[in-house]
């Protein structure tokens, strides 16, 4: 049975909470969401037309570039979307949770610039 938003938005957090605290502990500025389904306009941004391709979303301003933030910016927000990760689960020998921390990751990865490399490690699958 398929994981509630609420039962989701738990293990997502429970992720987060595992992940190195010299990246999570600069995320106090970052609010992270679980939605069902990417909205139209995020797709359109990431030139997607399949609701089910797009795993997570990042928001906002990457922190590499923010030199002196400046009032007026809406939140750094990550989105991580339920049903496109469930979809992507769905017949794979990869538990759930792995692969809800790998989307975490990979966008508090856009978030600080990191290379795919850096995100491996930080995973610890390097």
């Amino acid at each position: 049975m398929a994981p509630t938003l609420t039962d989701f938005d738990d293990m997502v957090q429970a992720a987060f909470t595992v992940l190195p605290k010299k990246y999570t502990h600069l995320c106090d500025a970052v609010m992270i969401q679980v939605k069902d389904f990417p909205d139209q306009e995020t797709l359109e941004k990431v030139h997607s037309k399949n609701k089910f391709g797009v795993l997570g979303t990042f928001h906002g301003r990457a922190q590499f570039k923010a030199e002196n933030p400046s009032t007026g910016h809406l939140p750094n927000m990550i989105f991580l979307y339920r049903y496109p990760i469930l979809y992507f689960w769905a017949g794979r020998q990869v538990p759930l949770d792995a692969i809800i921390t790998h989307v975490l990751v990979h966008e508090i990865g856009h978030h600080f610039g990191l290379s795919d490399e850096d995100m491996r490690v930080i995973e610890g699958r390097e």
